[in-house]
């Protein structure tokens, strides 16, 4: 699995150790600008993949762009 450096990726990867050692973390979050970004994290290249799919489906289903 490649390292990702990015500071909202260290974010979701953090949150996934938090979390019980989740597979997959999904991070959305919005800025005091109204701006929003997402960031995902997998544990494995496959799962990687895999919650980069399931949020870009759920940045499409909340109208984002």
């Amino acid at each position: 699995m490649a390292w990702n450096p990015s500071p909202e990726v260290a974010v979701a990867r953090d949150a996934a150790k938090l979390l019980n050692a989740a597979p997959i973390c999904i991070v959305f979050w919005v800025t005091g600008d109204a701006k929003v970004g997402m960031a995902t994290y997998g544990k494995t290249k496959a799962l990687c993949a895999e919650a980069l799919a399931l949020g870009t489906r759920a940045w499409k289903a909340l109208g984002l762009r």
